[in-house]
Formats: structure tokens, C-alpha cells, sequence
């Protein structure tokens, strides 16, 4: 796999049993490009290390003055310089082509089950993770897998140049023999403490990512309850908590770099101290001293890796196991698609666990007091059941049996924080769809007149408003503007069943109605479930129901239950309980009061839908 061959057609299937398995997997599906780096790896270490044999050939031939062995030496010592250009040039270009290709196969696997989870994602892991698992231990792990072959290609260099040294002079090859695992492992002591050090960064980096993502997403509400300052002063101390684990893991590496150079000082002072007395005796030649000498020199950049190897494990390996925890991640009681997906179910919808029945062709709206259980609702109406609940069916099918895509097809949930992605209001608009609307009836029954104005108006050279561009996450329009124009998306795929979770919370009542009445005659003939307590929403519904204590309480029509269920009043009015005492007085002043109370929020609502239908 070469980088323009990007993305994988298939990055597989990951074993996300543990964060040493999934390296594991990732390692197994490069074994090519890790062979191609461990090949060109030894020409590059070896031509390195074989540079002291000539250069000591070189200089005993001039002591003995032979100048055909100078020549032979000569030679040899530009097959090495042509040998070390090759391969550390073919090196990084592979090593380079391991990591960017072990990244993109660990993005692609996390990019796909973030899809397959949906907004349960950020339910089952905290936000700030995903955002570290996506961007920065990508890296990490492709720095392992990149790494490891780079790594046994220095080491099986060690071990031939201990074999030579040994063979080419016995009495310091020994030495050099000896010594050099002692070098290798004079830092494991130290790993343990460094990889615990690493581990406590990662996860103080994590919180504060999670913290930076927080406060992004819900700056506004900031800035309106005036919690700016609070929220700066939380990430101002988490980041100095992560600048001063950052400084204790960089002391303890920075003590394995100093072993590291210290430890082969020292045995080159060991080794220069027995050849000089070697030397003295007659026992080792001037070329040979000069060739151990200089081996032992050069020995200290392959054994490098194997401190690369210790750190990028030690900052891989929580990388790793927080990756292999998000792909381990599944659909509650997911089958894996065990229907077939040619022919999606059409049908009522209904969820068993609450009761809520949908009928097909019909606007049904629900009314819930706890914003959360209706978002898990919703959730579970787009084929996502909670752990213990039992599937949704449409037409008597379970959704979880479904593959993935049609039940998504088949269902679609428009969460109630929509986001909007950068780009053109085309490329918004550019979304899988039966064909049956189109984008000019989509964005009238959303009600996006004005916000195409302003889209064209901040545009410098779009004269058409699909050509207008959108900034990140919509931010340049307002909270019902990004709504409308969310609610436009979902509209012009025309699926079978919409699920809208409070649609319209950010508009204003009058274009609220324009809504519910163009999205009524748009959805016609199709399933809709809109979770609203707007009172213009629920007076254009053909059914609502009322879900209290996580099952249906009620089941009618907007005005009818308005009067008739005083926990569906509760919900939809806003009504206090003194309100409620008055209005339900049998007789007297507190009947009459409660009758021609002009504040009361049950005659504010009625009033405001009689004023709405006048005006229409």
C-alpha cells in the first residue's frame, strides 16, 4: 500500500481485545512495507558499521605499505557510502510510507465505527477522548508500527558486528560482545517509571481535552450566564497540570538519553584501554585497534532505536488501549445485520419499551418532560437500543436485525444539535435521498428564505445562494437559522420515518408555525415523530403522545389533552402548581380568578394559537 493509494478499500477488521492485540493487528497487515523497511534498514546499518572495518583495513595497509590492499580497502569503502545512501534514503521513505499508512488504516476503522454508533459514541465515551483518540494517538501508534522494523534492523546489526568484532579480533571483540547488551538493557530499569509518567500526561492531556471541548461546544450558553472566566480558569489549571507532567516525563527520559551516551562512553574508554595495552604487547594491530575503535563509535546510532523503540511503546501503548476501547464499542444488541437489507420494512413504528406507537403515513408528536429521556428515545427510534431495552420495530421488523445502512435508510434521526459541516449550502444539501424532494421544497418547508439572504449577502462572489459558503459548524448564523437549515437537510432525504428531537427550539413562534405547516404537507403520506412541547408543533400533529416515567401516559390531540390531562398541561404550559389549584377550583373566586387570570400560561398558549391562526 503506497500513500496515493489512500484510503483502504478495506482497513479490516480490528482485534480491539487490548491495546497490545490491536498493535498487534495493525503490525500483521503491514508486514510488506515493514519487510521493505527492514530490508533497506540493514543496508543502511550495516554500510554504516562496516565503514570501520575499512577505514581500519585502510590504515593497517598503509603501516604495512600495500598498496593493492589500500585500493581493495578504497573500494569497499565506496560501495559503503553508495550502500548508507540508498538505504537511508529508501528507509525513510518507507518508514514514512508505514506510519502515514498505519495512521490512515487506524482513522478509517475509527472513522467507521464512530458512524456505526451515532450519537451513542459520546454517550458511552467522553468527548475528549474520541477528539485525543482521532487526532493524537493516531500518530503515537503509527510511530510504533513505523518504528519496530527500524528497530529490529539496528539490533540484528548489533548482532552481526558483535559476530565480526569477535571473529576479526577475539581479544577486544569479546569486550565489545560483553558490553554491548549490558548497554542495551542499562535503561529497563527505568522504563516502568517512564511509561507511568507517559500514562499520567496522556490522561491529564485527555481531560483537558475534554475540557477544551466542553467549553467550545457550549460557549455561547457561556458567554450568556457570564461562566467565561470560570471555564478558563478550569482549563488554565488542568493545562499546568498537563505542563508539569509533561516536564516529569521529559526528566525521565532525558536520564535513559544520558545513560545512553554515558553507557557506550564508557565502554569505548574500556575498550581504548585494553587495545592500547594489547597494542603494546605486539597482540593487535594498529588498523584493528583503529576498526573496534571506531565500530564502538558508530555502534551508538543504531543503538539509539532502542531507545526510540521504549518511548514510542511507552507512548503508544495508552493510545492503543483507548483505541481499542472506542472500537470495541458495539450496537446494543446488535446481530450484525442478520436480515437482509434489499427490501426495508415500511410500516408503524413502535417501540416496546415505552409503548410509543407511530402509524405510518401519519405526523406524530411526543411530548416528554426530561429532555434526556427523549433524546434517548429518539436515539432508540433510529435503531440505537439502550442495554436493556428491546429493539424498535418498523412493520413488525426489528431495526437491529437490519444492516446498518438501510436501517438507516429506513429511519432517520435528526438529533437536536444538528451539525452543520463547512462548505456550500449545496454541498449541505448533498446527502443520500429517494429523489422525491427537492432542495428549492426542502429549504421553503424549513422556512430558509431569509437565511438565504444572508448567506448570499456574506458571500463575496456567490451570486446563487447554493454556491454560498457555510462556516464551520454554521457559526456565522444564528441557533434558528442552523436549525432551519439542519431541518432542510433531513427533509430533502425524504426516508421513510424522521425523527426531528425539538426541531424548531430556536425559532420564533410565527415562523415555528410556518414550519409545522409546510413540514405537514411536505411529509405527507410519511411517517414523521417530531419530540416537541411547542404548542404550535403539537396543534399541527394527527396524534400526540405524552411519555411520562418512561412509558405513554396519553394518547390524542393537542387541544384535547391540553384540557383534559393536567400532566401533559404541566409540560406543554409551563403551569405552576398554583395555577393549577386555582384553575381546578370547583367555584368561587378562585375559579373565576383562575378562569380570566390573564397571566396564566394555559391562556397565554391558547391565545397565542388563536393569534397564529388569524394571521394565517
Amino acid at each position: 500500500m503506497q500513500i496515493q493509494d489512500l484510503p483502504y478499500p478495506d482497513p479490516g477488521v480490528p482485534d480491539a481485545r487490548s491495546g497490545p492485540r490491536f498493535l498487534w493487528w495493525l503490525f500483521r497487515n503491514q508486514l510488506g512495507g515493514q519487510f521493505k523497511a527492514l530490508a533497506w534498514g540493514l543496508l543502511h546499518f550495516l554500510s554504516v558499521c562496516a565503514l570501520p572495518f575499512c577505514v581500519g583495513a585502510a590504515v593497517q595497509a598503509v603501516v604495512d605499505r600495500s598498496g593493492s590492499r589500500l585500493a581493495l580497502a578504497g573500494g569497499l569503502l565506496v560501495l559503503c557510502a553508495i550502500g548508507n545512501a540508498l538505504g537511508d534514503t529508501f528507509l525513510h521513505r518507507t518508514a514514512v510510507t508505514n506510519w502515514i499508512t498505519a495512521a490512515a488504516r487506524v482513522q478509517q476503522v475509527l472513522a467507521r465505527k464512530t458512524a456505526q454508533l451515532g450519537s451513542a459514541l459520546t454517550r458511552r465515551v467522553a468527548a475528549g477522548e474520541v477528539v485525543a483518540v482521532s487526532t493524537g494517538d493516531v500518530e503515537k501508534i503509527g510511530w510504533f508500527v513505523e518504528a519496530w522494523s527500524r528497530f529490529t534492523a539496528a539490533a540484528v546489526t548489533v548482532v552481526v558486528v558483535c559476530v565480526g568484532l569477535v571473529v576479526y579480533q577475539p581479544a577486544l571483540g569479546v569486550v565489545v560482545a560483553v558490553g554491548l547488551p549490558v548497554l542495551a538493557v542499562s535503561v529497563l530499569p527505568l522504563l516502568p517509571r517512564a511509561t507511568r509518567r507517559a500514562d499520567v500526561q496522556r490522561e491529564k492531556a485527555g481531560r483537558a481535552t475534554e475540557l477544551a471541548s466542553d467549553t467550545v461546544a457550549g460557549l455561547r450558553v457561556l458567554r450568556g450566564i457570564g461562566g467565561e472566566e470560570l471555564f478558563l480558569d478550569r482549563y488554565r489549571s488542568a493545562s499546568q497540570e498537563v505542563r508539569h507532567a509533561a516536564v516529569r516525563s521529559a526528566r525521565m527520559w532525558s536520564l535513559i538519553s544520558a545513560i545512553q551516551v554515558l553507557m557506550p562512553g564508557l565502554l569505548l574508554i574500556a575498550v581504548v584501554w585494553h587495545g592500547v595495552h594489547l597494542a603494546r604487547e605486539g597482540r593487535v594491530g594498529v588498523g584493528e585497534l583503529v576498526a573496534v575503535y571506531s565500530s564502538i563509535m558508530l555502534l551508538t546510532y543504531p543503538l539509539r532505536h532502542f531507545e526510540e523503540i521504549a518511548m514510542a511503546y511507552s507512548f503508544s501503548r495508552p493510545s492503543a488501549r483507548r483505541a481499542a476501547r472506542v472500537l470495541s464499542l458495539e450496537r446494543a444488541t446488535d446481530t450484525g445485520g442478520s436480515r437482509d437489507g434489499s427490501e426495508l420494512p415500511s410500516g408503524d413504528l413502535y417501540d416496546p419499551a415505552t409503548g410509543l406507537l407511530a402509524p405510518t403515513g401519519r405526523l406524530t408528536a411526543v411530548v416528554c418532560g426530561d429532555p434526556d429521556a427523549a433524546g434517548r428515545l429518539a436515539e432508540r427510534l433510529g435503531g440505537h437500543p439502550s442495554e436493556e431495552g428491546t429493539p424498535v420495530l418498523l412493520g413488525g421488523v426489528p431495526l437491529d436485525e437490519l444492516p446498518l445502512d438501510s436501517a438507516r435508510t429506513a429511519v432517520l434521526v435528526q438529533d437536536k444539535d444538528p451539525v452543520l459541516l463547512s462548505g456550500t449550502l449545496r454541498d449541505l444539501l448533498d446527502v443520500p435521498r429517494s429523489g422525491g424532494v427537492g432542495a428549492e421544497e426542502a429549504l421553503a418547508a424549513a422556512q430558509c428564505e431569509d437565511v438565504l439572504a444572508a448567506l448570499v449577502q456574506g458571500s463575496l462572489d456567490a451570486e446563487d445562494p447554493m454556491d454560498a459558503r457555510i462556516t464551520e459548524r454554521g457559526r456565522s448564523l444564528s441557533g434558528g437559522q442552523r436549525q432551519r437549515l439542519a431541518l432542510a437537510r433531513s427533509l430533502i432525504t425524504d426516508p421513510g420515518v424522521l425523527v426531528l428531537d425539538e426541531p424548531t427550539s430556536a425559532v420564533d413562534s410565527h415562523t415555528e408555525a410556518r414550519i409545522a405547516e409546510g413540514m405537514r404537507d411536505l411529509r405527507s403520506g410519511r411517517t414523521t415523530v417530531v419530540f416537541t412541547s411547542s404548542p404550535l408543533l403539537l396543534d399541527h400533529a394527527d396524534r400526540v403522545v405524552l411519555i411520562h416515567e418512561g412509558e405513554v401516559a396519553a394518547v390524542g390531540v393537542h387541544r384535547e389533552l391540553l384540557h383534559a390531562e393536567p400532566r401533559y398541561r404541566a409540560v406543554v404550559t409551563r403551569e405552576t402548581d398554583e395555577e393549577a389549584a386555582l384553575r381546578e377550583a370547583p367555584s368561587g373566586e378562585g375559579a373565576d380568578r383562575a378562569r380570566v387570570r390573564p397571566g396564566s400560561a394555559l391562556n397565554d398558549v391558547l391565545k397565542e394559537l388563536e393569534e397564529i391562526e388569524e394571521s394565517a
